[in-house]
């Protein structure tokens, strides 16, 4: 079985899995996420198309706002 770090969280990693399947495991429904992966910034008009590759590390950062 093929593995994935996400945020310090082993997780199951299949082949073909995207970004937006990642945070749909990983239950991240805030709207103003980063991602990283292996380091590389991920755009978010691309987390429909990027395949994450097997063994990588990802990072996601929720952002906020305030004053």
């Amino acid at each position: 079985m093929s593995k994935i770090t996400v945020n310090d969280n082993v997780v199951e990693w299949n082949d073909g899995l995207t970004i937006t399947e990642l945070l749909k495991i990983m239950k991240y429904t805030f709207p103003m996420l980063i991602v990283k992966v292996n380091g590389e910034l991920i755009r978010k008009d691309q987390y429909g198309t990027y395949l994450v590759p097997e063994n990588s590390d990802v990072k996601v950062v929720h952002l906020m706002s305030g004053g």
